[in-house]
């Protein structure tokens, strides 16, 4: 077999990628690119995968989660610093109920670009191409505007390398001390429709006393005033990935340079397809989105494409049927990977199955399905025996109402008041939280059984 070359994709079929109508300025616009330093580097995409393998084994849990589409329009150091202060608290929340290292990635500084379910978008009878991402096009609905303009991708790089400058200085700086992130927490939990919260909240209080009383501080201990945050986005538009992928001069091999983690979305998964091909060959890991129409001939060809080596941490399947869905589609796709052999991290996505149109015309997210597809995630994997290694979540640090439901009870009728999403709907910072101390009760309950098994 001959050695993969980052412009392989070229020579295969391309979907949910735009056709841009000046080449030249295509290409000048790539060359730029390459020139550019890499946004991360191997030895960070190599201890993230490490760090997935322990996920896979049940001995961390991943949190990923941020942006449906990052804006250019919206991008600023508030937003920025709400959405990696709301994953800090819900990693501790999750923490405390796995009694497992929480592996934190964001959709964060590459998120850009998003397929669409068509090519063309309708408005009072006009026809335009639909927006795909700030990286590409514009929201805006005109026709200059809809035209896919190549230089946005170097707008792309340069608030992506700004994302992660402003997060590592966030992770290393003393922002994340454990003690700070806990007094946020307990600031939601105060409030009286967070009441059933207190109980988990107020046992890490007292585990943190415990901490403080042994000696184990900050000023002692380094760790607990530091975290390592890791980026990941949708690989959708290859000539911004294969722009900045390069080789890695430790082990000869190619590296996504765009992020830690790059996903195949459900709609670009084709096994012989341009974004598989891209995936395959680089050493970054590998998220798969799987849906309901992913059969078990489909994914054995890409577990085997996508993780020839079948190496722990390479491959994280992201289920994503929708609530009342994951019991059919999920125990095949298990049975699938089991014959296989493949080591695998499943990760539960409980946004893009579950999203409707409401009443008043916006489209949302019911805070209780994704509640509900979480759960039976859950509950599938403690019956198959097998490991619910993660959650991926779209959301945002901010206080919008896009999902209805949860503590604050986001109406149909509230939508309208702080829906700023370019794209699809995000829980809120509180929807975030609680969602996340949902979710430490089920890891908790899920170590008691394991418990109750082997003790």
């Amino acid at each position: 077999m001959r050695t993969w070359h980052k412009t392989d994709w070229r020579g295969k079929p391309r979907v949910q990628m735009p056709d841009y109508t000046d080449q030249d300025a295509l290409e000048a616009t790539e060359a730029r690119l390459a020139s550019y330093p890499p946004l991360v580097f191997a030895g960070e995409a190599r201890a993230l995968k490490s760090k997935l393998a322990a996920a896979s084994r049940g001995e961390a849990f991943l949190l990923q989660g941020g942006d449906c589409a990052e804006s250019f329009e919206q991008f600023s150091a508030d937003h920025i610093r709400d959405t990696f202060k709301v994953m800090l608290q819900m990693a501790m929340v999750l923490t405390y109920g796995a009694k497992v290292p929480v592996v934190k990635v964001g959709r964060m500084a590459g998120q850009f670009a998003k397929p669409r379910s068509a090519p063309v978008e309708v408005k009072g009878g006009v026809e335009l191409p639909s927006y795909r991402g700030d990286i590409i096009n514009e929201l805006e609905f005109a026709p200059d505007a809809r035209i896919p303009d190549p230089e946005k991708m170097l707008q792309a790089y340069m608030q992506a390398a700004a994302t992660l400058n402003l997060l590592r200085a966030f992770s290393t700086g003393g922002f994340a001390d454990v003690h700070r992130v806990h007094s946020w927490t307990l600031g939601f939990t105060d409030r009286e429709e967070s009441e059933k919260y207190r109980a988990m909240a107020e046992r890490i209080s007292d585990t943190l006393d415990f901490m403080t009383a042994a000696g184990m501080t900050a000023e002692t201990n380094h760790e607990l005033q530091t975290v390592d945050f890791y980026t990941s986005h949708e690989a959708l538009l290859l000539e911004y990935e294969e722009a900045l992928t390069r080789i890695d001069s430790t082990s000869g091999k190619w590296l996504a340079g765009s992020g830690h983690m790059i996903w195949i979305g459900d709609r670009t998964r084709q096994p012989d397809g341009a974004h598989v091909e891209f995936a395959r060959g680089v050493l970054n890991p590998i998220g798969l989105k799987c849906g309901p129409t992913m059969t078990a001939d489909d994914l054995k060809l890409l577990i085997h494409k996508l993780n020839p080596e079948n190496e722990p941490g390479r491959l994280t399947l992201i289920a994503r049927f929708g609530a009342g869905s994951v019991g059919e589609h999920l125990p095949r796709l298990i049975k699938t990977v089991q014959e296989e052999g493949a080591n695998v991290l499943w990760s539960c996505d409980p946004m893009h199955g579950n999203t409707i149109k409401s009443s008043t015309g916006y489209k949302t997210r019911p805070f209780d399905s994704i509640l509900r597809e979480v759960k039976e995630f859950f509950a599938v994997h403690k019956a198959e025996g097998t490991v619910p290694g993660g959650v991926h979540f779209e959301m945002t640090g901010e206080d919008v109402t896009e999902c209805t439901g949860g503590v604050r009870a986001v109406s149909e009728e509230d939508l309208s008041d702080r829906y700023h999403t370019a794209c699809d709907p995000r829980l809120n910072a509180n929807q975030s939280l609680e969602l996340a101390f949902l979710v430490a009760e089920e890891l908790s309950d899920l170590r008691a059984a394991r418990h109750a098994v082997t003790g």
